[in-house]
Order: C-alpha cells, then structure tokens, then sequence
C-alpha cells in the first residue's frame, strides 16, 4: 500500500483517540465541580477496558462469515496473533488499530447521561458487557458484512448508508444513554435549572478536541480507499458542523433569550454527529441544511428529558440519539443519487430507517438489561449521600480542584 496512505491511517487513527480525551473534556467542564474527575475518568476507563478487549476478541467479533451471523468468531484470532504474522500485517493491524478507536469512544459516550451518581467499578462492567453484547455485533451487521451491511441486497432496495458510524456509534450509544439514566434514575434534586456547568472553557476545550478529530472519524476510511473521497468529506465535516452552531444559537436565541458559549459547543457536536452517517453521500450545499436542521432540532430534543421525566445528565440522547437519527435518515431524501429529492425513490429512507431503528431497540433493550442487572446485583448508583458529598472524592478519593490558602 502507498505509504502516503498508511501514513494518513496512522494519523487518523491519532486523531480518533484523541477524541476520547476530548469527550472527557466536553463532559467535565459540564458537570458540578466534585465530579469532574469521576466523568473524565469513565472515558478514560473505556479508553483503558475497550482497546483491551478490542485486541483479545472484539476485532474477531465485528466480521461475520455469513449475513445473519450474529458477530464474528471471538476465539478466532484471540490476541490478533495470526493476524500479526499474516502477509498483509502491517496494513491489517493498522486498520484493527483504527477500528479500535470507535469502540472506545462510542462505549465513553454513553457515560454522559449518567453523571454525578454511578459507580465507576460498575460502570466498567456495563461498557465490557455492553461492547461484548452490542458494539461489536452491531459493527458487524453495520461494517463486516452482516444484515444491515446486506440489507439493501436482500430487500432490492439501495444498500444502508453509514460511512463513517451514525448507526454504529452515535444511535447506538444514544439508546444505551437512554436505557441507563432509566435504571439509575434522577440525581438529587432533578429540575430545569438545578444545576450548571461548573467549568465552560472546558466543556469548549474538549467540543475543540472532538471537532479537530472528528476529521479522522469521518475521512479516515478513505485511507483504504487512496483518498479518492477525502475532499467531500472534509468540507461537508467543515460545513455541518458550522451550521449546527448557527441552527442551535438561534433556537437557543428565540427559547432561552440569549445564545450560550455551551450551545455553541453542543451544536457543534450535534452537527458532527448528523454528519457521520452521511459526510460521504452528500453535495455540501445539502449538508448545510442538514448541519441547520440537526443543531436545531437537537436544541429543542434536549428539553425532552424535563418532559418525559428521564434524567440524562449531559444531554447524550438530545444530541447522540436525535442527531444521530437526523443524520441517518436526512439520507432517504437527499444521498446524492440515491436520495427520494435526488434521483432516487423511497427504497433509500426504508433501508436507512429500518437500520437506524433496529439498532436502537437492540441497543436500548441490552442496556437496560445489562444495567438493570447491575443495579439489583452489585448496585450501579452511589448512595445519595454520597452524591451530595462529591463523587470525585467518595469514589474516587481526589478532587479536580485544590484551591490552598496561605
């Protein structure tokens, strides 16, 4: 392979990594002050769990032999041993290196809706469990060749599109978020108001962080493919994104009376998100649109949670879940060729539809198993004293901030 190519991978995959820590930063600034370092440290926990098990059986598991196989053989390179002394080692192990960045960051993105209340011992046994059951089948039916991969085939219609993971990762963490702020419930005090982001220029340091890799996230496929679609998919990361900044400040304008440092960052991530699925199949001026339609519509899907009475603390389904549908779907109308507004018919939105949803049941239903079990076993929530008192330090025994006097 041209070495310009693997050379872009290995940057890509940089890129992917560092948007773990970058979540860390967007959720901590977030949160009350005592439980900064509990929220960074579930993604930097996910960040640790996940590329292990990534290397020892997940891998094996996210392709599939034939089309309704469940996942991929776990034992069936168990360490990646063969896959380090295959022919083509360099090149295979680099993309495994790439794959493993999206399990992790789609496993800590899930850590948002249950801030401030959950243990960190039984949350890392929630994201190996949940990335064992669900992640990694899921990747397979998406990537490796399973029904979702072969849905457009086996229907006659146009095959699902998603490029770069807003099935994958972002429906597929929204429904967990979902299921997990369900079994732990609302934090001490849960209302419109209670309780403010304790540190902004962090929460923007880390949308920063996500927005710099997301380059890698949507473009770093293409290293398989010489590069051929990088330009498109670079500006329509670019362009989404800027306009989800624009749709949600407005809406944000028109409900709240002013236009926050906050907003801006969760429309930003709101833009990327809508763009993932679809940053390959899209004319920019369409993506555009999309970035509008996403940061406003997300805008106002954060409020739901006062609504309808679930307490997801950071916002993981408004964003993660709603966006991510956005994204999936906006393609039945406007993939270029393909789209029902652009040259296409209907056959695009069912495949996608049917995909988006799928995924989101299978998701929602395992994590509120998985973490309803947790729960009734071990205990997943900390006591609510505990969550008066700080969970930094009764979890975690630090505090992120140690102002000293003299």
């Amino acid at each position: 392979m041209d070495t310009g190519n693997i050379a872009w991978v290995i940057m890509a995959t940089a890129l992917v990594l560092f948007m773990t820590p970058g979540v860390a930063f967007f959720y901590g600034g977030l949160v009350k002050a005592k439980s900064v370092v509990s929220m960074m440290m579930m993604s930097f926990g996910a960040l640790g769990l996940i590329a292990v098990l990534w290397i020892l059986y997940g891998y094996s598991m996210t392709a599939v032999d034939g089309v309704w196989d469940f996942a991929g053989n776990p034992f069936s390179d168990f360490g990646l041993g063969s896959l380090a002394t295959g022919e083509s080692a360099n090149t295979d192990l680099l993309g495994a290196a790439y794959g493993s960045t999206f399990a992790i960051i789609t496993v800590a993105l899930i850590s948002g809706a249950i801030a401030d209340r959950a243990k960190f011992g039984a949350w890392m046994i929630f994201a190996g469990i949940w990335a064992t059951l669900v992640y990694f089948p899921v990747a397979a039916w998406v990537w490796g060749g399973g029904w979702i991969m072969n849905l457009g085939e086996t229907l006659g219609l146009p095959e699902v599109i998603d490029y770069a993971g807003g099935t994958v990762v972002h429906i597929n963490a929204g429904a967990a978020a979902l299921a997990l702020a369900l079994v732990l419930g609302k934090r001490v005090g849960f209302q419109k108001g209670f309780d403010k982001p304790h540190n902004v220029p962090l929460t923007l340091l880390g949308a920063a962080i996500l927005w710099f890799g997301w380059f890698g996230f949507n473009a770093g496929a293409e290293w398989a493919n010489d590069l051929a679609g990088t330009g498109l998919i670079v500006i329509n990361t670019i362009g989404a994104t800027a306009a989800a900044i624009i749709g949600w400040l407005v809406v944000e304008k028109f409900k709240d009376g002013k236009p926050t440092s906050v907003g801006a960052a969760s429309g930003a991530v709101a833009g990327l998100v809508a763009i993932t699925p679809s940053c390959a199949n899209l004319e920019p001026g369409w993506a555009l649109l999309l970035g509008i339609v996403a940061g406003a519509v997300c805008a106002l899907a954060v409020e739901l949670k006062f609504k309808l009475g679930y307490d997801d603390s950071l916002d993981v389904v408004g964003i993660h879940l709603v966006g991510g549908l956005i994204g999936a779907l906006y393609l039945g109308f406007f993939a270029i060729d393909t789209g029902l507004f652009t040259g296409g018919d209907l056959g695009q939105l069912a495949t996608q539809a049917i995909a988006a949803f799928a995924v989101l049941i299978y998701s929602f239903v395992l994590a509120f198993i998985i973490g309803f079990a947790i729960e009734k076993t071990i205990g997943f929530r900390i006591k609510n004293e505990d969550e008066l008192a700080g969970v930094d330090t009764t979890v975690h025994g630090e505090s992120g901030y140690k102002l000293e006097t003299v």
